[in-house]
């Protein structure tokens, strides 16, 4: 199993958690967003780790 999809949902309030802890896959214009193109199962755990961290729990992912 791996990650196949990461999305940030309304509500961001755009703290910088998910970016400091995976700039790879998070980036924060004016919300915080999930880059595409990146391989996501290279960065799962930090991935799991941005959604356990975020304080208002927008971060989410599906696994295949």
């Amino acid at each position: 199993m791996g990650i196949k999809k990461v999305w940030v949902e309304e509500d961001c309030t755009s703290c910088g958690v998910c970016e400091s802890l995976c700039p790879e896959v998070f980036e924060i214009t004016d919300i915080s967003h999930a880059k595409e193109g990146v391989n996501y199962t290279d960065y799962e755990s930090e991935i799991r780790e941005a959604a356990d961290s975020c304080p208002v729990e927008v971060i989410k992912f599906d696994e295949d």
